[in-house]
């Protein structure tokens, strides 16, 4: 029996920039766009981070969240109210450089399978602005959701699944991306009781979710961004979670 040798890949272990949503002001940065990349950017130097996981959201203006739901942080650290662009890539590109902090991934965490066709369609336009601003940023990974029809059981959530989310991942296969799916729950869309509203939370949908994945060719572009702390959040055995795969 031939074995393969141990190759060990490291993580890109960074900061993500949602956590602190107000380092730069939003006066200072809805007229420049890029500031706050650049202000994040010099805080991690500072730190000492070697990377920072770069955020993009709607704006709080387009967002569709409820202001009293949100018990998560979002912030749109990467501002693509307009596309991104090659001059704004060679500025952000320039502070990398600067403060010598690399870009683990690039994250856009949102509903992606939301009930309504138009806000639907508005999100997967604007993963497609991140897909092409991480392109540019020479990242080669996003980072975000899978989402909920809170209208549909969870069966027909898998086929929403295929019909609307490996759209996304084929597009993620065009630019040479892999789409990192973080596992939590996201209770924090609703006002209501829904505790779950990201099916991508469990082993049992990830391996779904992957059947879907590799029937559609894009297997190798759906990959999990695990986080031990939602596995706590939802009462998961941390170590053990893993024999189910």
């Amino acid at each position: 029996m031939s074995t393969k040798s141990f190759e060990p890949q490291f993580m890109k272990v960074g900061v993500l920039t949602a956590a602190l949503q107000e380092l730069t002001p939003r006066e200072v940065r809805d007229p420049d766009p890029d500031r706050a990349i650049e202000d994040w950017l010099r805080f991690a130097h500072e730190l000492g981070a070697d990377y920072i996981q770069l955020s993009a959201a709607l704006h709080p203006d387009e967002s569709d969240i409820p202001a009293e739901a949100l018990l998560d942080p979002v912030a749109n650290t990467l501002d693509l109210r307009e596309p991104f662009n090659e001059s704004r890539a060679k500025r952000v590109r320039a502070a990398l450089e600067e403060y010598k902090v690399g870009l683990s991934d690039v994250g856009y965490f949102d509903n992606l399978l939301h009930h309504d066709p138009a806000l639907r369609r508005k999100k997967y336009d604007f993963m497609m602005r991140t897909f092409d601003a991480a392109q540019m940023l020479g990242a080669d990974a996003v980072c975000g959701f899978v989402g909920r029809n809170q209208t549909h059981s969870m069966d027909q959530n898998l086929q929403d699944f295929e019909e609307h989310f490996v759209p996304v991942l084929k597009e993620a296969k065009k630019r040479g991306l892999t789409f990192r799916v973080e596992q939590c729950p996201m209770p924090g869309w609703t006002t209501g009781d829904n505790f779950h509203n990201n099916i991508a939370y469990t082993p049992g949908t990830w391996i779904a979710l992957h059947k879907i994945c590799e029937r559609n060719g894009v297997g190798d572009q759906f990959r999990i961004h695990y986080d031990p702390s939602h596995a706590i959040l939802m009462g998961q055995d941390t170590r053990s979670l893993f024999q189910y795969l």
